[in-house]
């Protein structure tokens, strides 16, 4: 297989909830991707199938030219950057900034006594002043703002120099500032042609970045729509995912939706 992801007939089944229902996705070189859903709608188990982290109850997962269920996964992971809450609340709160991203080196989210290659760590302050975090470095994880925290956490995905970004819902928690801050940030990442594919996971149609290219919609475990952008993100489409009738907007790549009256 040639695409970087391959979803074929993918189901996540636990007891009696199906969390998803025979996803199909494709995802190719280049690619911008934006996955939308209500609280519950499947969006970070399909994240979590993308990041070879959970394995599907039925269907293929093909990531990276590898199928899960035949490939080691501790082989493949270190070539997904991945950015989420869960992965977040590992990350000891005493430790460094500049610890907090090297570690992604070994993949690992706290530093002991492994030693790592000082390109391993220019390559860790590089990213950090990439995002703005350069002047801190040196303070706990525990110590940042929300904000600080989100940028930190995407400097590290990016630290293997990955060939897909997962970001599960990289806005949450931020203000009106820290919001707009990071879309901007990630518009810029979005842009550049080096920067590996990208998955950004949310329920704000505010919070997705001009230059995202795609987007798939989920409700209840199934797909609503998939593909181009502008396809995808219409007031006929997000009204059905999110079970209100709304009006959508989109000025200069970023879409606004408002209940209609």
């Amino acid at each position: 297989m040639s695409d970087v992801l391959e979803l074929t007939s993918v189901s996540v089944v636990r007891g009696s909830k199906t969390l998803l229902d025979k996803v199909d996705w494709q995802v190719n070189d280049g690619e911008r991707w934006v996955i939308l859903g209500p609280n519950g709608a499947g969006k970070t188990t399909l994240l979590q199938i993308a990041a070879a982290r959970l394995h599907p109850s039925s269907g293929t997962a093909g990531i990276l030219d590898e199928t899960l269920g035949r490939v080691d996964v501790f082989e493949l992971r270190p070539r997904i950057g991945l950015s989420s809450a869960a992965l977040a609340n590992h990350i000891p709160e005493y430790e460094k900034v500049l610890n907090v991203v090297v570690t992604a080196a070994y993949g690992v989210t706290g530093r002991w006594r492994e030693g790592y290659e000082r390109d391993d760590e220019r390559r860790a302050f590089a990213l950090l002043n990439e995002w703005g975090m350069g002047p801190l470095l040196n303070r706990t994880f525990a110590s940042l703002s929300e904000g600080e925290r989100k940028r930190v956490q995407i400097a590290r995905a990016l630290m293997t120099d990955p060939e897909l970004l997962l970001l599960d819902e990289p806005g949450a928690g931020l203000d009106l500032g820290g919001r707009e801050e990071l879309v901007h940030r990630l518009a810029e990442l979005a842009s550049d042609e080096e920067a590996p594919v990208m998955v950004l996971v949310t329920h704000h149609l505010e919070e997705v970045p001009p230059g995202f290219t795609h987007a798939m919609l989920l409700r209840d475990g199934g797909v609503v729509a998939s593909g181009p952008i502008d396809e995808v993100l219409t007031a006929e489409h997000l009204s059905t995912t999110f079970g209100v009738d709304l009006d959508v907007t989109e000025n200069a790549g970023r879409y606004t939706a408002t209940a209609r009256r």
